[in-house]
């Protein structure tokens, strides 16, 4: 690892190369066996942060809002995201705030008539959320993350299905914490040792949700309310700062 800009990575852990691409392979396989169709993004040397490519843009019903990255180390993979989607045919929109992608949006259109969540406090600048609900046409509830070692909104939330969550109180300011309460009475609520396995970092069809297999608490869990867990492997990916979700966009068309 040749630098750390979140509280997971650490230039002196090794990583195991041809492990972590071995079990990126476990997740695509996953994927496509739960009948998903699986796209995949170019890698470009020198960014190995391209293989968390949930935050490289933020796509709702066909539109693209795209990324502006916080830190030097990851800023030019938001052209790479950015030729992806112009060549998927995709309408894209520049953004001029900065945001770092599905990292820190999320969309549940059958939540209170259509919603998307943000987070920020850590990467994602609150002027994006302006600016993504501009864009979309959706209206954005803005969620203050205030440990750092969740420093993305996928770290800490996740939607199960179209209209409910799963989420890591403590990761959210108090504020956040009633909001969220509020609107998701029904939410799977996960503890610290669910949050640490990365457990919230997951993504769900609705009825299938993959998750890191760390996360036994968690996969029990959504099994009590009534989804089917799906855990992969990612144990070396995990050593970057991520985990299921990080490695996938969701093009929502």
């Amino acid at each position: 690892m040749e630098y750390a800009i979140n509280p997971w990575m650490d230039t002196a852990t090794p990583v195991d190369r041809e492990l972590a691409v071995k079990q990126w392979h476990g997740l695509r396989e996953t994927l496509l066996g739960l009948g998903h169709t699986v796209h995949e993004l170019d890698p470009v040397p020198g960014l190995p942060d391209m293989v968390y490519a949930a935050n490289g843009a933020f796509v709702v019903d066909g539109t693209v809002y795209g990324a502006r990255f916080k830190h030097p180390q990851r800023t030019a993979e938001a052209a790479a995201h950015r030729a992806f989607y112009e060549a998927y045919g995709a309408r894209f929109v520049a953004p001029a705030e900065t945001n770092e992608g599905e990292g820190d949006f999320t969309y549940l259109p059958e939540a209170h008539g259509g919603l998307i969540l943000a987070g920020y406090g850590f990467r994602t600048e609150p002027a994006a959320h302006a600016e993504a609900q501009e864009v979309l046409g959706r209206p954005v509830v803005s969620l203050r993350l205030v440990d750092p070692r969740f420093y993305h909104l996928d770290t800490a939330l996740a939607p199960l299905d179209d209209g409910n969550i799963a989420y890591f109180p403590e990761a959210f300011s108090t504020a956040a914490q009633r909001v969220l309460a509020q609107l998701f009475p029904d939410a799977v609520r996960a503890d610290e040792v669910d949050a640490f396995a990365f457990g919230l970092n997951l993504v769900s069809d609705g009825r299938h949700v993959v998750l890191n297999s760390e996360a036994s608490g968690m996969a029990a869990k959504v099994a009590a309310a009534g989804y089917l867990p799906v855990p992969v492997e990612l144990a070396e990916l995990k050593k970057g700062g991520g985990s299921v979700k990080c490695c996938v966009a969701e093009l929502r068309d």
